[in-house]
């Protein structure tokens, strides 16, 4: 009980400190960030695809399916927003460079 105590008050803070380094950042940072972050989310994948693997079906493959299915939703995501981040920066065609 007290290490499901423990790794919840660990749970809490990192709420608490994601938020708050979240909440810094400059909206002009946001997407470059996102598109770091997918970087991070398909380490996610491996690692919930690692838990969900087992045959015998237990709370960890379970908790693994869902976190595959958030890390793709994330990193799907994370890419839709770049490309169309990087689409605005495209020139259009007759469009003279200054």
């Amino acid at each position: 009980m007290e290490h499901i105590m423990a790794s919840f008050f660990i749970f809490i803070l990192a709420v608490f400190v994601g938020f708050e380094v979240i909440s810094k950042v400059p909206p002009i940072l946001h997407t470059p960030l996102m598109s770091g972050s997918n970087a991070i989310s398909g380490i996610t994948i491996i690692g919930a695809l690692i838990c969900a693997g087992p045959k015998n079906f237990e709370l960890t493959t379970a908790l693994g399916l869902v976190a595959v299915i958030f890390a793709m939703i994330n990193v799907v995501g994370g890419f839709a927003v770049t490309d169309r981040m990087l689409c605005m920066f495209k020139r259009k065609k007759g469009e003279k460079s200054s």
